[in-house]
């Protein structure tokens, strides 16, 4: 950040007075810009025995499979933002559960929030940000081309929990992945 989004003013990076961390302060109205970590929200939309993937249209991972997710939007709750997600990404209507995985990515400033869903009907289609949207059994995942390790974990995690018959809520953090990836 170099300038103050409140006045125009240039910004410099330091740590204000009571804090602990250092923030970027605008010298001129006293403006202490606070930046947060972002929340990606979105859900494991269930029919039958299958699983609602996208195929990416956007980087990062263009090309790989993910969860319909994206990030939050203010003034809409995480479960608004699953359904919203859902509905761009593959056109589906979805009845949500409960929270299923919780990730923390300290390393890129993002929490990832997957709720189980149920899909409504099956009368969806690839969004904008999306290749394709299909219905895909556990067997026939594509695991070497999902695009997120937060997604990887989550699907292990629900296959797990409906071999179990019980389905609970999860939470990882991961550490920094391997250079050139997003897993």
């Amino acid at each position: 950040m170099n300038f103050c989004s409140h006045c125009g003013a240039p910004v410099s990076l330091k740590i204000p007075a009571g804090d602990s961390l250092p923030r970027h302060v605008c010298e001129q109205c006293g403006t202490i810009h606070y930046q947060n970590p972002k929340v990606v929200v979105g859900a494991l939309a269930e029919w039958e025995d299958k699983i609602l993937l996208c195929r990416r249209a956007i980087e990062p991972r263009y090309g790989f499979w993910t969860l319909p997710a994206g990030f939050m939007e203010n003034n809409e709750t995480c479960g608004e933002a699953a359904l919203r997600e859902t509905r761009e990404e593959a056109g589906a209507r979805i009845a949500l559960g409960p929270m299923f995985t919780f990730v923390d990515l300290p390393h890129i400033s993002q929490i990832h929030i997957i709720y189980r869903a149920r899909l409504l009907d099956l009368d969806f289609h690839p969004g904008e940000e999306s290749l394709d949207a299909i219905l895909l059994g556990e067997a026939d995942i594509p695991w070497d081309d999902i695009a997120f390790r937060s997604i990887d974990y989550t699907l292990k995690c629900f296959f797990e929990d409906r071999r179990k018959g019980q389905f609970e809520l999860h939470s990882t953090s991961f550490a920094i992945p391997s250079p050139g990836t997003y897993r």
